[in-house]
């Protein structure tokens, strides 16, 4: 019985990184369709890339209700996959909606390179949250993923490369950093940083370095970080912080001064 339990929950996993590589591309498209104007725009006021934009694998979720949902279930995915996945939402007496609507979003991907959930960025002043992340899930556990994981494994592969990460706030400041060729950089998702997010860096670098927004919350969130990561520091590991000026962050700052 522990087997077949085992091999049943092993296939919803399977069934889960599918459809979310399906609705990448979905959302990929609509980024490079006239629907997805907004987002462009988004990134072009970032100074971020095509290039960037393509590497990353962003895309824009449409303002419509159900649009991913329709395209979802044309493909054969079930309302349970989809609510399971946290693409779909569900209120009472009302039909499955879209989770991701009129936002930009950045696929979250493991160490492997599946696709595990996704980051959603508001596109207009009005929009609340700033930031929606998909719900946790069997593939997807908040304190334990880190935006930009996969290629900062790839980066720090690379024989000769410095054995350094560097943590920030943002998604945006990744993609920022990485555009600049400051790597690897890496975000937490909304979250405090954890124990599970020290010792997955633990993994990759020998130094981590903490950056985060030069205010009142970036600071609290940098003590936050120290009083996590302290316990882990020592022979193996190095632990440094940078404090940004007062109402930059590291995307506005590479912009303004450039990657030195």
């Amino acid at each position: 019985p522990d087997t077949a339990h085992d091999a049943a929950a092993e296939a919803k996993r399977e069934t889960l990184l599918t459809v979310h590589e399906v609705a990448g591309e979905f959302f990929r498209a609509r980024l490079a369709d006239p629907i997805g104007r907004p987002a462009r725009e988004h990134l072009d006021a970032r100074d971020l890339t095509n290039e960037t934009s393509e590497r990353l694998g962003l895309g824009f979720a449409p303002p419509t209700r159900d649009g991913l949902l329709k395209h979802l279930r044309a493909k054969g995915y079930s309302d349970a996959v989809l609510l399971a996945s946290g693409l779909a939402t569900a209120r009472a007496g009302q039909p499955l909606a879209d989770r991701f609507r009129t936002r930009l979003v950045l696929p979250i991907v493991r160490d492997t390179g599946s696709v595990i959930a996704f980051g959603a960025r508001a596109l207009r002043p009005d929009q609340q949250p700033k930031y929606l992340n998909s719900p946790e899930t069997p593939v997807f556990h908040k304190g334990r993923a880190l935006y930009g994981l996969h290629e900062a494994r790839h980066v720090s592969a690379k024989e000769g490369h410095p054995n350094i990460a560097l943590v920030v706030e943002g998604y945006l400041d990744v993609a920022s950093l990485s555009q600049h060729g400051i790597v690897p950089a890496l975000a937490t998702l909304g979250t405090a940083t954890t124990t599970d997010h020290i010792r997955r860096l633990t993994r990759i670098a020998d130094c981590i370095i903490f950056c985060f927004d030069g205010d009142r919350a970036g600071r609290a969130a940098a003590w936050k970080a120290l009083k996590t990561a302290l316990p882990h520091a020592g022979d193996q590991l190095e632990i440094k912080f940078l404090i940004l000026p007062e109402g930059e962050d590291p995307d506005s700052l590479v912009r303004a001064r450039g990657a030195n």
